[in-house]
């Protein structure tokens, strides 16, 4: 684990752009850009975070930590479901097939949480009925397991618009996704999401929920973007977890600072200090090298990770 006053002095050189000259059309994400190459992908991960639909922050070496970690679940998880990459050729980027990206982001919560306005607590303690069309038991209490792990589908924020509740029936209702592949979608997602909590637990940590993005290439189901990291996924830390009071792994623990500064996406968000955002880096390495047993090294490919043709 890198320390503390390394993590401080990366702060000023943490990557929040790309330029690639060459590399065709560049498409800006709030966390990634992304150069369209004929038939390829080559998605740049930057080390920008984003909190409430806003980017609010830099964390040193973050980009890194998704593109990789991204990298080992997908190798991890490839007898359950194919991906989009193509090679690894550098510690920020992957080359990948451009993919027919199906337009619902598919959640799967484990537990009973969140701060956000569609985040199934909130939505459940407001008294919601069938909060994304799901039956919930009476009775439970912020940060609660569930009695089975659940899918709250939703369309992918756009514009600083967070994005839509869905039902699974309106996803095959309102034509989003043909309901044969809707049921092949959503066995996939659980298969997946359940081996992650099996690889958290053996981390010491808990799988609390995640976000996966799915597409179609060559008419294939393949996962896309991230998977499983602490940008995409809810992690705690298990030993110091309990009820009500989780220690977050993830970026939530920087929505949680902003939440209580009384941030919620609404104009500039506030100042964070280094020392903070040296914590938050430190949870995501923390929780790259729980995950994958490696230790973390900035700039450097783990050897035996799809690491194919050079980037050109």
């Amino acid at each position: 684990m890198m320390n503390r006053q390394s993590l401080v002095a990366a702060i000023p050189h943490a990557l929040v752009a790309t330029d690639l000259p060459g590399l065709g059309v560049k498409i800006e994400g709030k966390v990634r850009d992304i150069y369209v190459q004929g038939d390829r992908r080559i998605l740049v991960t930057t080390d920008r975070v984003s909190a409430f639909d806003k980017v609010v922050a830099a964390i040193p070496f973050k980009g890194q930590v998704l593109n990789q970690l991204s990298a080992w679940w997908f190798d991890e998880i490839d007898d359950v479901v194919g991906n989009h990459v193509i090679s690894i050729p550098d510690p920020n980027v992957t080359v990948a097939h451009e993919a027919q990206t199906l337009p619902v982001e598919v959640i799967v919560r484990g537990y009973i949480t969140g701060v956000t306005s569609t985040s199934l607590w909130t939505l459940y303690e407001a008294g919601v009925e069938l909060p994304y069309g799901l039956d919930l038991p009476p009775g439970l209490s912020k940060n609660d397991p569930l009695p089975e792990p659940v899918i709250t589908p939703t369309t992918k924020a756009s514009g600083g618009e967070h994005d839509e509740r869905l039902t699974s029936e309106q996803v095959v209702s309102l034509d989003l996704v043909e309901a044969g592949l809707w049921s092949h979608v959503q066995r996939v997602a659980l298969d997946v999401f359940a081996r992650g909590q099996e690889a958290a637990a053996d981390a010491g940590l808990i799988l609390v929920d995640t976000k996966y993005e799915f597409g179609l290439v060559e008419g294939q189901l393949v996962l896309i973007d991230e998977v499983h990291t602490p940008d995409s996924s809810r992690y705690w830390l298990a030993a110091n977890h309990k009820k009500g009071d989780p220690q977050n792994y993830d970026k939530e623990h920087l929505r949680l600072w902003l939440k209580a500064r009384g941030y919620s996406g609404d104009g500039a968000p506030p100042e964070i200090p280094d020392e903070f955002v040296a914590t938050v880096a430190e949870r995501y390495i923390d929780a790259y090298e729980r995950l994958t047993g490696e230790s973390f090294v900035p700039g450097e490919l783990p050897a035996d990770k799809r690491i194919g043709e050079a980037l050109r």
